[in-house]
Formats: C-alpha cells, structure tokens, sequence
C-alpha cells in the first residue's frame, strides 16, 4: 500500500531548475515525479495543492486522484492535455505561461524554413557520403522576396512576423483576434480568409490552436501555391499527416518542416516516415536553454500566484 508523501507542489515532468528553486524558496515541498504515469503519480496526489505538467496533460482521474489540488500549472501554452471540465467541475484553477517560449519556437521555424529552402538536411547527407558534387545540382531558394502566411498571430507568429521581415519577405496573416490595424501596425498585411492566404503564401507557418478536424487537410493543402512550404511549430492536429506525406510524394509541395505530430511521438509506419524533403524534429520548439529557464520561473509564479488567490478564498476559474 502506498504511503502518502508530504508534498505540496509535484511537477509532473521535469522542468529547468530555476522553476524548482521558486517554488521551495516560496515555501512549498516540491517533487519531480519519475515519469508521468498514475502509479509514479498516486503517493503524492493524496497531498498535492498544486501541479506543474508540460505535454503529458492532466486528465480526469488524475485530478479525481488528488483531493486537495486547487492548481493546475501548464509549463507552456497548451492546455490541450489537460480535462478542464473535470477542473471546472472541482474549482481548480488552470493557468500557463503563454509567450514564455515564444522566441525559442519562433527561431525554430525559421530554423526549419532554412533548411527547406537551403535543402540543408540533403546536403549534409552528401558532404557525410563524399559527394561533394551534390551542389552542382542542388536547386535551393532564397527567403528574401517570398511571402509568408501565418495561420495565427499571437505571441510565437508576432516574432516569426517579425524575422520574416527581417529577411525581407512580405508577412501576410489570418488570424480570428488580431485586426487589421494591428496587423498593418507590424507591417504584415491582413488575409481576407483562409484559401487566400492558402493560395497567396510561398510559406506557410502553422501558429493556430486546432479545434475539430485539421484544417490543413487535403484540400487545402491542394490550394496551396505549387512548391509552396509548409511549417509545423504549433499543433499536429493543425495537420492531416496522411495527406501531407502525398502532397510532398507528388512534388505538389516543395518541402514540410514539422516539429510537432498527431500523436507525439509519431507512430512507427507514420506515412512522413516516407516522405520526401520533409525536415522533422522532436517538439523542441520551445527547448531552448533560455525558454527553459523564461517557462519554468513563469510557471513556477503562476502558481504560486494562483496558491495565493485560492488561499484568500477568491474566485479563481480555471483558464480555457
């Protein structure tokens, strides 16, 4: 039978030590679970006021688990893995960290978007086989003077807005909360809708919350401009994976980068496996040593923050 254990705060993946540090300079006994699983959670949800989880969520019998928890910490911006109903339903408060790791992801997709355009991947691949020669047929393209959509235009979208520019490309948007005087105000032109913006981009950045079916399906992905590229730092639900892999096997779509899958990690047989130039990596968007440390020290007040509204007694709905 298990033991109880005294904790007041337990972070249920591992987060960048500055975060940990906060919180028991604050007074809190804090615990760093082994892995994110029920039977490594149990002993410690007996006493829990608050937790801390990144993409491992907190689902329903989690919280039915963890009778005096009153916070949930996201170390980051998504909620996606976490029951808010089930938070709603006991009062428990829900808070993150948006814009955290804002400039980490944002580097990343032009990371990505570089090594579409510059075909980097293929041509490391070479150097490492001795074919020196693979430059004489490469064909890569220059980012100045392309336009670039953003599905989105919140915190990660606002800063690739801003280095697009910067490379000296038109930024167009579409975005359901960002008007166009905002818009205009950061020199990036408002889409009137999603196939314009579909149509009109030589890349595609990804910077939208999916709800429903991707939106990114095999229709819109056949409306795209032809050798157009598509990146990925959001949400793989943004994506049909499956459709994707087809359009990048007909050459309808020059290139992918993808940094983020349905469902993480992506399944053995994935149809990307196959694919074509197509750049993946392991959702470390948001793991620079630098957002590290921004998201956990962000987390770590939050909650703090929402430990002392609870404590008040004030109301403190949970976020989403």
């Amino acid at each position: 039978m298990d033991v109880a254990l005294p904790t007041d705060c337990l972070v249920v993946q591992p987060i960048a030590a500055i975060g940990i540090a906060h919180l028991r300079q604050a007074g809190l006994s804090v615990h760093v679970a082994e892995r994110p699983d029920l039977e490594a959670l149990r002993p410690h949800l007996a006493t829990v006021r608050a937790v801390i989880t990144r993409n491992a969520g907190f689902p329903a019998a989690w919280i039915a688990a963890a009778p005096r928890l009153q916070v949930i910490g996201s170390h980051g911006t998504g909620l996606d893995a976490i029951d808010l109903p089930a938070a709603r339903a006991r009062g428990i408060a829900v808070v993150n960290t948006p814009g955290a790791n804002a400039q980490s992801v944002a580097e990343l997709a032009f990371a990505l978007m570089l090594a579409c355009t510059t075909r980097l991947v293929e041509a490391d691949r070479a150097v490492r086989a001795h074919d020196f020669g693979w430059r004489l047929g490469a064909r890569t393209v220059e980012l100045s003077g392309r336009r670039l959509g953003l599905l989105g235009f919140g915190a990660i979208a606002r800063r690739v807005a801003r280095i697009g520019l910067a490379f000296g490309m038109e930024v167009a948007a579409l975005s359901r909360h960002a008007g166009q005087a905002e818009l205009a105000a950061s020199g990036v032109v408002a889409a009137p809708d999603l196939p314009a913006l579909l149509a009109e981009s030589d890349v595609l950045s990804l910077h939208a919350v999916p709800s429903g079916p991707p939106p990114i399906d095999g229709a819109a992905l056949a409306r795209m401009k032809p050798g157009a590229i598509l990146i990925n730092t959001a949400r793989g639900a943004l994506v049909d994976e499956a459709a994707l892999a087809v359009a990048l096997t007909e050459g309808r779509l020059a290139a992918a980068g993808l940094d983020v899958f349905a469902p993480e990690p992506p399944r053995p047989g994935n149809p990307l496996f196959a694919a074509p130039n197509l750049v993946l990596s392991p959702h470390i968007g948001g793991a620079a040593r630098e957002a590290m440390d921004r998201t956990a020290l962000a987390v770590a007040e939050v909650v703090l923050a929402a430990l002392a509204q609870a404590g008040s007694g004030a109301a403190s709905p949970p976020a989403g």
